[in-house]
Order: structure tokens, then sequence, then C-alpha cells
């Protein structure tokens, strides 16, 4: 115990050990590059670039060779004459190959497929930011406003319920949502003011908490922009979109740009939808000294639409409406969502740094949908309106440092921060046509507060890693409920210890396993907490990984993992009807699998296949099918450089077909969609075409068994309700850069 303790002490307060180096590594516009791995060559000593550029390498001396190693830029290596005084290296652009691509060089194998991912596969739209995640699908069924429905490792992850969100340390999701518990609406992000896209798959992370079961994604937008830029498109169903990013200053110690983004589209509906969204975004760094930044961003966006909504395969059979058609033609919404960050970089010392952030975000939403038809109210029909307002504020807090111990480097990270949701008129109605409220069937308020507690210690030695924590995470509930006539507060609370470990080997340089176990959580709306459910307010999430990465052919990067999860009971607050359903508990397990290939360096192939069994453990065998869990998915394409100017990419998507329902009596339909796209460049102007839905394949994008009652029907029916995925569809696009 005394040496432990010790240990703890070294790490926290730091004696150096031999002579360190320090130095940072930029671009050549001086942005700081992360993650480059800075080698000895004259020793088994190495370090990693941290967010902003910076490294530090003990044990060095004059006539020490250092190489360098990034997967998009490239230095040439540099003989020490001194360590007395800070090294700043610049790395130029090169062109990417996968046979540069090191396996040993990477600290995490779903980074290492992401980077190679963002090269060969840029983000063309809002939808396609989280299609980046290899086995991630999703789906829209409400006229483009409503955030996507996610599929992920045999979950139907409903907005985002065991997905864990976040945009620049910004949490999405949101808890206790008038739609449903995570409600993640990422729109509000401008796909080229991205930088990076990190993500991990089960509850491994220490960092990431509430809703991080199935996995979470961490977007990250640029620091300053290389060029200007105004791109403009155009495309069927009276569809357009103009973008645009400028910078607004850059010198030596500050920058800033801002973006806007301004979209429209009817859509192929009958019933047009009329959508409108516009994005404003702003970002300012500046450098404080001793290496320490600050950095200010805000963001806002809102918008507006028309839905057609799910509509019952039997009306269309019957030839009551076609596949694009509407029973309910006033569904539809809007929402809107402003957010401020401040982040403050400071370092204590050459291997320590605190890095602070605090956030608001004002959000408002509502939305009109009608499920069931005329199920309840043959006369009016079932529309409901949900809807909220919204004040989100949070502080995060992360200490690191990185200590050399023998040949190795020593690691500890410690965090902490509040969460706090203050949400007004968290509602569901029963309207008519948007203008009649009918019934209010819940009303209230809304404060909820996550405070948390972390720690993670690693060391790094040769060809093994291993990273150990826990998270604490301790949720007070207050829900002021407005639809008695007495004035009722219900107040509650509930903590979770989640244990992490991860490990790595790297059997060579070419070949890297890995495993991963630990547990998470999801919370339960605070509704469901204080209807006396309490003890499941934040269900349990426990999982494991095992996998590899491998590149024993050059040109080949194979990826694979075997893992499990099971989830605890839990109790579900259905927003549409204002009800609580239990579920019990669950178990999934599969396999992950994909394929990089880049035969020649024009051009590069991909492929993700996943396979997932999930069931519901307390269930009897043949009723206890998970509904809308996906079984097995497969996505892949290829990018090719025709000529020096001309570029061609095409990608897939296929779900195989998968239960509706808990006994397998109403399937959900697979499908596959092929998206093709064509790239011209020139020296400061480029012409694409995208075509969504090349084949132009009838396919169901959202599909689930409901029971709905048509007004001319004397009983009710449980069948498929669905909307339509988009038909073939075309998009010209422009760019200019100056």
């Amino acid at each position: 115990m005394k040496t432990s303790w010790t240990l703890i002490f070294y790490l926290l307060m730091g004696p150096v050990f031999g002579q360190t180096l320090s130095g940072r590594i930029t671009d050549i516009k001086g942005k700081g590059i992360a993650q480059v791995v800075v080698s000895n060559g004259n020793s088994d000593r190495h370090a990693h670039c941290d967010e902003n550029g910076n490294f530090w390498m003990e044990g060095c001396k004059a006539g020490d060779t250092l190489v360098f190693y990034h997967m998009v830029y490239e230095a040439d290596p540099i003989v020490l004459t001194g360590i007395d005084q800070p090294i700043e290296v610049v790395m130029k652009d090169r062109n990417f190959l996968l046979d540069r691509v090191e396996i040993h060089q990477s600290k995490e194998v779903a980074a290492l497929v992401s980077k190679i991912d963002l090269v060969h596969q840029p983000v063309q739209n809002a939808q396609q930011l989280m299609r980046m995640v290899p086995g991630l699908f999703i789906g829209q069924h409400a006229g483009g406003g409503k955030a996507e429905q996610i599929f992920l490792r045999g979950f139907d992850i409903d907005h985002g319920t065991d997905l864990n969100l976040s945009v620049d340390g910004i949490p999405v999701n949101m808890v206790s949502h008038a739609h449903g518990q995570g409600y993640a609406d990422l729109h509000f992000v401008i796909p080229e003011t991205l930088n990076d896209i990190s993500y991990g798959k089960g509850p491994y992370d220490v960092s990431k908490g509430n809703f991080a079961t199935a996995g979470h994604i961490s977007f990250t937008t640029k620091e300053k922009l290389d060029k200007n830029q105004l791109t403009v498109e155009a495309g069927q169903f009276n569809s357009y979109r103009a973008m645009t990013m400028l910078n607004v200053t850059e010198n030596e110690n500050s920058n800033a740009y801002v973006a806007a983004d301004y979209n429209a589209t009817d859509g192929p509906f009958d019933s047009p939808q009329g959508f409108h969204r516009i994005n404003l975004f702003g970002k300012y760094n500046q450098k404080l000294g001793n290496l320490d930044k600050i950095t200010v961003q805000a963001s806002h966006f809102q918008s507006q639409w028309d839905a057609s909504g799910q509509i019952p395969q039997r009306a269309v059979d019957a030839g009551l409406i076609g596949r694009f058609g509407a029973i309910d033609k006033t569904e539809g919404g809007q929402t809107s969502r402003s957010n401020f960050s401040m982040t403050h970089t400071k370092y204590l010392s050459t291997r320590s740094s605190v890095k602070s952030q605090v956030y608001y975000s004002r959000y408002n939403f509502e939305l009109y949908s009608n499920f069931t038809l005329f199920l309840r109210d043959s006369i009016h029909g079932d529309q409901i309106r949900q809807k909220e307002n919204r004040d989100l504020f949070g502080i995060d807090v992360q200490y690191i440092k990185d200590q050399s111990l023998g040949s190795g480097i020593l690691s500890l990270k410690v965090l902490g921060g509040l969460r706090h949701d203050n949400v007004k008129g968290d509602e569901l109605s029963h309207t008519y046509q948007r203008k009649n409220t009918l019934e209010t069937v819940a009303l209230g308020d809304v404060d909820e507060s996550n405070f948390y507690l972390g720690a993670q210690a690693g060391y790094e030695i040769g060809k093994l890693s291993i990273q150990g924590g826990f998270r604490i995470d301790r949720l007070l509930f207050n829900y002021r409920d407005a639809v008695p006539a007495n004035y009722v507060l219900n107040q509650g609370e509930k903590s979770r210890i989640s244990p992490k470990i991860n490990l790595q080997y790297d059997i060579s340089n070419q070949v890297k396993c890995y495993l991963k176990a630990g547990r998470g959580f999801h919370s339960n709306d605070a509704r469901v907490t204080l209807s006396g459910q309490v003890a499941n307010a934040m269900p349990v999430a426990t999982g494991a990984d095992l996998g590899m990465v491998s590149k024993v052919w050059k040109k080949l990067v194979v990826t694979a993992a075997l893992w499990y999860l099971k989830l605890d009971q839990e109790f579900v607050y259905v927003g549409d009807e204002g009800i609580i359903e239990p579920s019990g508990r669950t178990e999934r397990k599969g396999i992950d699998l994909g394929l990089r290939y880049q035969p020649f360096s024009t051009l590069f192939l991909f492929a993700d296949y996943n396979t997932c069994k999930a069931i519901s453990v307390d269930d009897e065998i043949g009723n206890n099918f998970i509904p809308l869990a996906p079984t097995t998915t497969l996505t892949g394409g290829v990018n090719a450089q025709l000529t020096n100017n001309l570029g061609f990419g095409a990608r897939f998507r296929h779900m195989r077909d998968r239960a509706a329902n808990e006994d397998y009596s109403i399937t959900a339909a697979g499908y596959t969609v092929v998206d093709v796209n064509l790239l011209y460049q020139m020296k400061n102007m480029s012409f694409g075409v995208d075509i969504n839905n090349v084949l132009n394949t009838s396919w169901n994008e959202t599909q689930f068994a409901t029971e709905s009652r048509l007004q001319n029907e004397a009983s009710p029916v449980e069948e498929i309700h669905f909307t339509p995925g988009f038909p073939f569809m075309a998009r010209a696009k422009m760019t200019f850069n100056w």
C-alpha cells in the first residue's frame, strides 16, 4: 500500500528524472497538430503531441535523432544539438497512403479508423455526421427537422438513449426531453466546420457519462480555416443550400472565423415539407503565453418543417394514399438551439495541464405527430404536441499529467464537473391541426443536475498499454407537475460508480490487440424516476470488447472485435403517450469487422460488417426479440481519383430484415441503398454532383409496428407504419475557395 501511495504522489507532484525536451509541432500556417508521435531513434522513448501540438520527452541528449509520424503530415528527422530550449517543428501536408500507416503508432483503434475515413470520406451533409461510425445507421421520420433515429450494436437507440453525443465538449443529448430520453439533435453542426470525429463503442471511456452505453461520438470543430469558402447547392424537390466560412482575423497570437449555413427542401412527399434551417457559428482562439490558450465559440440554429409522418402499409396497399402520401398533413414542428462555450487550457508544468470549460445552451422544441391516426379520437384524430423550453448549463474540468517512468510513460487524468438542465413547460397534449388543444396529458417543469467525478491512470511501456479508472455520477431530480389542481413537487436522487479498464498490446508493428471492459449507465426520465422508480433511475450497462487491428499487408487494414453488452432493468417514459412502460434486462453480443484497402494511390475501398444477437433476458424464447434491433448490417464503398481533377465516390448501406415486435410476427423489411458522387476540382473552385439512391430503390427509412385505426375502420390494426426513404435525388454543388 505504501508503494501505491508513493507512486500516486510521484505522478501528481512529478519530480523529473533525466533531462526533459519540450517542443511544439505545427503545420505551415502555425496551427498545432495533435497526436503526432515523436520517437527517439536512439532509445525506446516516445511522446504524443497534445491537442495544441505540444510534446515533452525525457531522457534526451544532444546527438539523439527525433522521428515524427502522422497520417497526413510529414517532417524530416531532426538531430538534437541541445535540449535547453524548446524545439519548433513544422510538418507539411503529404498525400495519404495506407501503406504508410503504422498500427503501433496509434493510441486507439477507433481513432485510427476515423482518421482514415475522414481523409477518404469527407462529410458532405449533416445526415452523414453519425454515419462515419462503422455500423451506425440513422433514419429520419418527421420532415427533416426532427433528430434522426439511431441504430447501433443491436440497439434501437431511438434519438439518443444509448449513445453519448457531444460537439466541442458541449453535450447534445437532452435528459427528460418532451419527445424522448436522450434526444440528440445534431442539426446545429455545419459539416464543413468539422475538424475531427472521434468515437468509441461500449461503456469504456471515463470522460463519457450518461448515455454512453452502446458508445459515444465526439465532434470537434476546426481551430482555424485554411481558406475562406463559399458553397451553393441545388437539387430535386426544391432543395437548396448555401454555406460560407470566413476568416475574421488571424495573427500570431489569435484567430477567429465565422460560418453560416442555410438549407431548404420540400422533399419528395405529396404534402411538401416546407423545410427551412439556418445555422450560424463563430469561434475565437487567443494564446495567453506559456502555451496557455482560451477558446470562445457561439452558435445558433433554428428550423421549421411540415411532415407526412409514419403511414400504415394497408393505406398504401388499398390505394388510399401513395408511398409519399400522408394521413395527417398537419404534422411537423419547429426547434432552435443557441450555444455558448468558453474553454481555457492552462499548463501547470512541462508535463501537466488543466482544461476548463463552461457552456450554456438555450433550447426550444415543438413537435406535432400522429402515430395512431384515429385510434383514440375518431373525430379529430390522435395528433399530439410535444413541447419544451430548456436552459442547459455546465462546467467541466480535466487535469492531465504525463510522466516518464523507466522506459515508459505514466499518465493521470482527473475530471469533474456539473451539468444542470432547467426545463420549462415539458408538455404532451392532444391537439387538432396544430391549432386547438383538446387535452393536456402531461405538463410540468424539470430540474435535473448531474454531478460527476472521475479518475484514470495509465502506463504505456514498449508494446503494452494499460488504463484503469472509475467515474462517479450523482443525479438530482425535481419535477413540478402542473396537471393536478394542487401544487406538486417530486424530488429524488441517485448515484452510480462506473469502473473501466482498457488494455492494448502490440503483437508486432502491424498487429495490435485490445481488451476493454467496464460499466456505464443511461439515466431514465425524471418523470419515471419520481413515479416510484428511483431505484431504476440509472440502469447499469456492463460490457466487454476483445478486438484487434492488423496491417499484415501493406495496403490493407483489417479491424475485428467480439463484444458483449448487458443492460439492467429499466423503466421507460413513453413521451408519445405520457405513460411508463417497464422493460426488462437485455443482452447483446456480436461481431464487428472492418476493411480499409488502398491498392493504388488513386483508389480506396472500405467495408464494415456488423452482426449481433439481441434478446430480452427475462422473456421466453420466441417472445424475446427486441423490436427493431438491427441484427446484420453491411456498409462499404469506393473512392477513386479518375484524373488529376476528377474524383468519384460510391457508398452503399444494407440493413437486413429484423423483428418489429417481440415475437417476430411482424417484420421490419431490410434494404440496400447506394449513393454516388462526382467532384471536379480546379485551383480555387470545385464542381460536384451528389446522387442519393442512385438505383431508385423503394425502401423504408424508418418503420414501426404500431396499432392504429383509419377513420373509416371499425377496429384497429397493428402492422408496419413507415416513413419512405428518398427516391433517386440529384444535387449539384459548386464551391469557391480564396
